[in-house]
Protein backbone atom coordinates (compact mmCIF):
# COMPACT_ATOMS: atom_id res chain seq x y z
CA UNK A 1 0.00 0.00 0.00
CA UNK A 2 1.23 3.70 -0.98
CA UNK A 3 0.35 7.19 0.50
CA UNK A 4 -0.63 9.88 -1.93
CA UNK A 5 2.97 10.67 -2.41
CA UNK A 6 3.75 7.28 -3.97
CA UNK A 7 5.82 5.92 -0.53
CA UNK A 8 5.09 2.34 0.47
CA UNK A 9 3.15 2.56 3.91
CA UNK A 10 2.88 -2.06 4.09
CA UNK A 11 3.67 -4.15 1.94
CA UNK A 12 2.64 -8.37 2.06
CA UNK A 13 6.17 -9.78 1.71
CA UNK A 14 5.84 -13.18 -0.66
CA UNK A 15 2.46 -12.80 -1.27
CA UNK A 16 1.65 -13.67 -5.06
CA UNK A 17 -1.45 -11.53 -5.89
CA UNK A 18 -3.21 -12.85 -9.15
CA UNK A 19 -4.51 -11.11 -11.74
CA UNK A 20 -7.23 -8.57 -9.88
CA UNK A 21 -10.66 -8.49 -11.58
CA UNK A 22 -12.37 -5.86 -9.14
CA UNK A 23 -11.21 -4.83 -5.41
CA UNK A 24 -12.69 -2.84 -2.66
CA UNK A 25 -11.73 -1.29 0.65
CA UNK A 26 -14.00 -1.53 3.65
CA UNK A 27 -15.61 1.95 4.64
CA UNK A 28 -13.65 1.73 7.98
CA UNK A 29 -10.60 1.03 6.24
CA UNK A 30 -9.91 -2.34 7.92
CA UNK A 31 -10.33 -4.77 4.94
CA UNK A 32 -9.21 -4.93 1.25
CA UNK A 33 -11.61 -7.43 -0.85
CA UNK A 34 -10.34 -8.75 -4.06
CA UNK A 35 -11.81 -10.78 -6.64
CA UNK A 36 -9.21 -13.82 -5.89
CA UNK A 37 -10.22 -15.80 -9.20
CA UNK A 38 -13.10 -16.46 -11.03
CA UNK A 39 -14.97 -18.01 -8.26
CA UNK A 40 -13.13 -16.67 -5.05
CA UNK A 41 -12.98 -13.70 -3.26
CA UNK A 42 -10.21 -12.74 -0.88
CA UNK A 43 -10.55 -10.62 2.59
CA UNK A 44 -7.50 -9.07 4.16
CA UNK A 45 -7.44 -7.64 7.51
CA UNK A 46 -5.10 -4.75 6.62
CA UNK A 47 -3.69 -4.32 10.47
CA UNK A 48 -3.60 -8.13 10.88
CA UNK A 49 -3.26 -9.87 7.80
CA UNK A 50 -5.65 -12.10 8.47
CA UNK A 51 -7.09 -13.51 5.79
CA UNK A 52 -10.65 -15.17 4.33
CA UNK A 53 -11.28 -16.82 1.36
CA UNK A 54 -15.05 -16.81 -0.14
CA UNK A 55 -15.94 -19.23 -2.96
CA UNK A 56 -18.62 -19.44 -4.70
CA UNK A 57 -20.29 -21.89 -7.41
CA UNK A 58 -20.35 -19.03 -10.06
CA UNK A 59 -18.35 -16.88 -11.30
CA UNK A 60 -17.95 -13.43 -9.70
CA UNK A 61 -18.20 -10.34 -11.73
CA UNK A 62 -18.26 -7.22 -9.45
CA UNK A 63 -18.46 -7.24 -5.69
CA UNK A 64 -19.01 -3.82 -3.40
CA UNK A 65 -19.55 -3.09 0.03
CA UNK A 66 -21.58 -1.49 2.31
CA UNK A 67 -21.32 1.89 4.49
CA UNK A 68 -20.54 0.49 7.88
CA UNK A 69 -18.06 -2.06 6.46
CA UNK A 70 -20.28 -5.02 7.40
CA UNK A 71 -21.52 -6.82 4.35
CA UNK A 72 -20.48 -7.36 0.52
CA UNK A 73 -22.30 -7.88 -2.21
CA UNK A 74 -21.06 -10.15 -4.55
CA UNK A 75 -22.58 -9.84 -8.47
CA UNK A 76 -22.81 -13.47 -10.14
CA UNK A 77 -22.84 -14.47 -13.60
CA UNK A 78 -25.89 -16.78 -12.89
CA UNK A 79 -28.12 -14.14 -12.31
CA UNK A 80 -28.00 -13.86 -9.00
CA UNK A 81 -26.72 -11.24 -6.32
CA UNK A 82 -25.13 -13.10 -2.66
CA UNK A 83 -24.51 -10.71 0.08
CA UNK A 84 -22.10 -11.94 2.71
CA UNK A 85 -21.79 -10.47 6.70
CA UNK A 86 -18.41 -10.10 6.44
CA UNK A 87 -18.13 -8.71 9.95
CA UNK A 88 -18.32 -12.30 11.51
CA UNK A 89 -18.07 -15.91 9.80
CA UNK A 90 -21.35 -15.97 8.31
CA UNK A 91 -21.11 -18.90 6.14
CA UNK A 92 -23.72 -18.87 3.93
CA UNK A 93 -24.70 -15.62 2.13
CA UNK A 94 -28.13 -14.03 1.58
CA UNK A 95 -29.50 -14.72 -2.04
CA UNK A 96 -30.70 -12.61 -4.47
CA UNK A 97 -32.93 -13.33 -7.56
CA UNK A 98 -34.46 -11.70 -10.18
CA UNK A 99 -32.66 -9.30 -12.36
CA UNK A 100 -30.82 -10.44 -15.21
CA UNK A 101 -26.75 -11.22 -15.83
CA UNK A 102 -24.63 -13.50 -18.13
CA UNK A 103 -22.48 -11.90 -20.09
CA UNK A 104 -21.86 -7.98 -18.84
CA UNK A 105 -20.42 -6.83 -15.79
CA UNK A 106 -23.60 -5.64 -13.33
CA UNK A 107 -22.37 -3.32 -10.30
CA UNK A 108 -25.10 -3.51 -7.53
CA UNK A 109 -25.21 -1.32 -4.17
CA UNK A 110 -26.44 -0.79 -0.62
CA UNK A 111 -28.61 2.21 -0.04
CA UNK A 112 -31.53 3.50 1.21
CA UNK A 113 -32.53 4.20 4.60
CA UNK A 114 -29.73 2.61 6.63
CA UNK A 115 -28.68 0.81 3.68
CA UNK A 116 -31.55 -1.03 4.07
CA UNK A 117 -32.18 -2.06 0.30
CA UNK A 118 -30.48 -3.51 -2.43
CA UNK A 119 -30.42 -2.05 -6.00
CA UNK A 120 -28.82 -3.52 -9.17
CA UNK A 121 -28.65 -3.20 -12.87
CA UNK A 122 -29.94 -5.75 -15.44
CA UNK A 123 -29.04 -6.89 -18.65
CA UNK A 124 -33.34 -6.72 -19.62
CA UNK A 125 -32.70 -2.69 -19.63
CA UNK A 126 -34.21 -2.84 -15.93
CA UNK A 127 -33.55 -1.60 -12.52
CA UNK A 128 -34.03 -3.40 -10.05
CA UNK A 129 -33.88 -3.26 -6.11
CA UNK A 130 -34.39 -5.70 -3.47
CA UNK A 131 -35.26 -5.02 0.60
CA UNK A 132 -32.65 -6.67 2.26
CA UNK A 133 -34.70 -9.06 4.28
CA UNK A 134 -36.53 -10.53 0.81
CA UNK A 135 -35.02 -12.82 -1.89
CA UNK A 136 -37.42 -11.40 -4.60
CA UNK A 137 -37.15 -7.51 -5.76
CA UNK A 138 -39.47 -5.30 -3.97
CA UNK A 139 -39.44 -3.00 -6.94
CA UNK A 140 -38.58 -3.40 -11.35
CA UNK A 141 -38.04 0.22 -12.76
CA UNK A 142 -38.15 0.51 -16.47
CA UNK A 143 -37.02 3.44 -18.51
CA UNK A 144 -33.47 2.55 -20.08
CA UNK A 145 -33.03 1.01 -23.80
CA UNK A 146 -30.24 -1.02 -23.50
CA UNK A 147 -28.64 -2.96 -20.34
CA UNK A 148 -28.31 -1.17 -17.07
CA UNK A 149 -24.39 -1.41 -15.59
CA UNK A 150 -24.46 0.42 -12.53
CA UNK A 151 -26.14 2.04 -10.17
CA UNK A 152 -25.64 4.12 -6.95
CA UNK A 153 -27.47 5.55 -4.19
CA UNK A 154 -27.37 9.29 -3.31
CA UNK A 155 -26.02 9.02 0.15
CA UNK A 156 -27.27 12.88 1.45
CA UNK A 157 -30.73 11.58 -0.47
CA UNK A 158 -31.51 7.90 0.53
CA UNK A 159 -34.52 7.61 -1.10
CA UNK A 160 -32.66 9.13 -4.44
CA UNK A 161 -31.03 6.49 -6.99
CA UNK A 162 -28.78 7.30 -10.32
CA UNK A 163 -28.66 4.63 -12.82
CA UNK A 164 -26.56 4.55 -15.96
CA UNK A 165 -26.91 2.38 -18.85
CA UNK A 166 -25.36 1.12 -22.56
CA UNK A 167 -28.24 3.39 -23.88
CA UNK A 168 -25.84 6.40 -23.43
CA UNK A 169 -28.17 7.90 -20.46
CA UNK A 170 -28.02 7.81 -16.70
CA UNK A 171 -31.53 8.10 -15.08
CA UNK A 172 -32.06 9.46 -11.90
CA UNK A 173 -34.62 7.93 -9.78
CA UNK A 174 -36.83 8.94 -6.63
CA UNK A 175 -39.99 9.66 -5.54
CA UNK A 176 -42.01 12.67 -7.79
CA UNK A 177 -42.34 15.19 -4.69
CA UNK A 178 -38.66 15.27 -4.69
CA UNK A 179 -38.03 16.40 -8.64
CA UNK A 180 -40.63 19.67 -7.58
Amino acid sequence: MWDCDGNEIKAWKGVRMPKVLDIAVTADGERLISILSDKEIRILNVATNAERVISENHSITSLSTSRDSKFLIVNLNSQEIHVWDISGNGSEPFQYRGHKQQKYVIRSCFGGFNSLFIASGSEDSKVYIWNRRYSSPIEVLSGHLNTVNCVGWNPRKPQMLASASDDQTIRIWGPSSMFH
